[in-house]
């Protein structure tokens, strides 16, 4: 088994050693590959050093069974023939080939099966936002179907890469320090601050962020689904939350939902807020699991419930996901 890693020095590259590496994913070699800024680079895996390799239009890819990409949708596009043309599968953690209907969009405990079906070689991995979401509505979507979605998420500076951590960090001290605040980023200050755009604006009025909500949910789940999204950069450092609104065909009651949610594959149940429990944050960087708290009947609807989610944009938001597609393909034998 060998295994690439595309875009190896970003945040979520990082995270993607840190994943195989704890899950102790089974590979016989693994193979770093960056752009000309990265290339040369070192890093250590298992107590072994990698050089990154500069990623380019060769042959370097034969012989790589899996790659993990997430350089960006330019490069995805670009490179994908490249990567993919000796047979290496390619878990793609960009936007670039979502919603082409000739690539599965994945998320292991919804929709695992979609992956054996991939004629370009390729498999989409969602959107941060809603792989934690649809992990959570899938246990509630087998009790009743859900026919509406409403969403205000609070997404940390981690979903706009390293860089953007390391400027809300910088923000902090530079306004502690009394100093002009470095704005580079994102479209305003962050720092002491929440911005409701992220991504760009669609003639609807509807960020592309937001757009991504309705459209891959729709394709994960399989489902009619109707999600209107409003999704918001918040001042935290790493792991989005999300409060969720879902109207159901039928009535689901708080306790119904609560043990489906604490007996489903990649969710913990957080909830008791008599004694101030609930998922934050500050608690779920770092783990695996999307935490769900707060559950509790929609007041202005008889068929709707509503929670809370968190859960880390750079592990299951994005990297520990790409690595259970693979797992997956391997314990069902589809790749070596």
């Amino acid at each position: 088994m060998r295994v690439a890693i595309v875009g190896a020095s970003g945040a979520v590259g990082q995270e993607f050693l840190r994943v195989l590496a704890e899950r102790n994913f089974p590979m016989d070699d693994l193979v770093l590959f960056g752009s000309e800024r990265s290339a040369g680079r070192k890093y250590s895996f298992k107590g072994k050093d990698y050089e990154v390799k500069l990623l380019q239009h060769n042959d370097d890819f034969k012989g790589i069974d899996v790659a993990f990409v997430s350089a960006g949708g330019g490069t995805s596009k670009d490179y994908a023939e490249t990567i993919t043309k000796y047979g290496a599968v390619m878990i793609d953690n960009s936007s670039a080939f979502r919603m082409e209907n000739d690539v599965p969009l994945v998320v292991p405990e919804v929709n695992a099966e979609d992956a054996l079906n991939r004629p370009r070689g390729i498999i989409a991995n969602p959107n941060c936002t809603t792989i934690m979401m649809v992990v959570v509505l899938q246990p509630l979507e087998k009790l009743s179907h859900i026919k509406r979605i409403h969403i205000a998420s609070y997404q940390s500076a981690s979903g706009a890469g390293a860089a953007a951590m390391a400027e809300l960090q910088q923000q902090y001290e530079e306004i502690v320090d009394n100093k002009p605040v470095t704005v580079k980023k994102f479209p305003h200050q962050l720092a002491y601050n929440v911005i409701p755009q992220i991504d760009v604006f669609t003639d609807n009025g509807y960020t592309k962020e937001e757009m991504k909500m309705f459209n891959e949910t729709r394709k994960i789940m399989h489902s009619d689904v109707k999600c209107s999204a409003m999704c918001v950069r918040v001042s935290s450092l790493r792991a989005h939350s999300e409060s969720v609104w879902i109207e159901t065909e039928r009535p689901i009651s708080v306790e119904e939902a609560q043990k489906a949610i604490a007996s489903a594959q990649g969710v913990t149940l957080e909830d008791d807020p008599k004694n101030l429990v609930y998922p934050m944050p500050l608690d779920t960087a770092g783990k695996d699991d999307v935490y769900v708290g707060r559950v509790r009947k929609d007041l202005a609807d008889e068929n709707g419930l509503t929670f809370w989610l968190s859960g880390d944009q750079i592990r299951k938001g994005a990297a520990l996901n790409a690595v259970q597609i693979a797992e997956y393909l391997i314990k069902v034998g589809n790749i070596k």
